[in-house]
């Protein structure tokens, strides 16, 4: 389904609101009828509002605190404010109607996050991809996509990249299987500007950069790609993002989220170090252009 059909994506605060809603019902001893039921709210949008998928409107926050007993002026104006802002997409705004609905609500995660934690398997992470390793990659996923919808989605993953670039920049951990510098995406002149972009990123003191070798054999990271996020506001509990041909899919159950974090360390200590990362793939860049750049 595409955004246009529509809803907001969840931002980290709209998620924050939800989250609040949802424990001041529980504390009430409410069910969702019995508010209904009480405040005239569509039990339908309760359920949205409760699950982050809509913004409450004014008056339907107004009669939930009320109806919630939330008296104190300072906790109000503090869910009034977070409902405000939850409606912020920043650059996203520009692109939300022409992306699909699951990668909006992925990128208006990641530009919040306080540190991203991406396994790899079989590409280079969006965060470190070039504009040309971008678009042949995206053209190659998306074999019926219009030339504007590539050129749309290429765009958006570069303006991703700000996050890397702000004043205080996501702290991004990126693990690659060895595999991903081995095909030739776009071919070598395309693979080697590539690879040369990624050890210079690696050079930033907010990003680390490891390399999972062939001779490791099996490892944890096998069944596929996954990012986990944390974000800087205690209130704000991780998730973790899987993409594949099945679906993207949001985890924020604790246990899940400790699950995946957990493999990420083991991937961590399965790796190489970051500097022996990188003298592999200097390896690499010094093969193709021993190549001359030929694909």
């Amino acid at each position: 389904m595409e955004l246009s059909a529509r809803r907001q994506p969840p931002t980290v605060r709209l998620r924050r609101l939800a989250a609040d809603l949802r424990g001041l019902r529980t504390t009430a001893r409410l069910t969702r009828d019995e508010v209904s039921e009480k405040t005239g709210i569509n039990p339908t949008t309760l359920y949205r509002i409760e699950t982050a998928k809509v913004r409450p409107q004014r008056r339907t926050l107004m009669a939930m605190l009320d109806m919630y007993g939330v008296t104190d002026e300072d906790r109000r104006s503090e869910l009034i404010a977070l409902s405000r802002q939850a409606a912020q997409l920043g650059w996203l705004q520009a692109y939300e109607s022409e992306l699909p609905e699951l990668y909006t609500t992925y990128i208006s995660f990641e530009a919040e996050a306080r540190s991203v934690h991406n396994y790899e398997s079989l590409f280079i992470p969006g965060l470190l991809q070039t504009e040309s390793y971008a678009r042949e990659v995206i053209s190659a996923g998306l074999p019926l996509a219009s030339t504007e919808d590539i050129h749309t989605r290429v765009e958006a993953r570069l303006q991703r990249q700000e996050s890397l670039r702000k004043k205080e920049p996501i702290r991004l951990w990126a693990i690659i299987d060895e595999a991903v510098l081995y095909r030739e995406v776009g071919g070598g002149e395309i693979m080697r500007e590539q690879l040369e972009a990624l050890v210079t990123s690696a050079a930033q003191p907010h990003v680390t950069l490891q390399v999972i070798p062939f001779t490791t054999g099996a490892h944890a990271g096998m069944p596929g790609s996954f990012v986990v996020m944390d974000f800087p506001d205690p209130a704000d509990p991780a998730l973790v993002y899987i993409d594949s041909m099945a679906g993207d899919l949001f985890l924020e159950r604790e246990a899940d989220v400790r699950r995946f974090a957990t493999t990420f360390e083991h991937l961590q200590a399965t790796a190489l170090d970051p500097a022996g990362s990188i003298k592999t793939i200097e390896a690499q860049i010094n093969k193709l252009k021993e190549r001359g750049g030929a694909g």
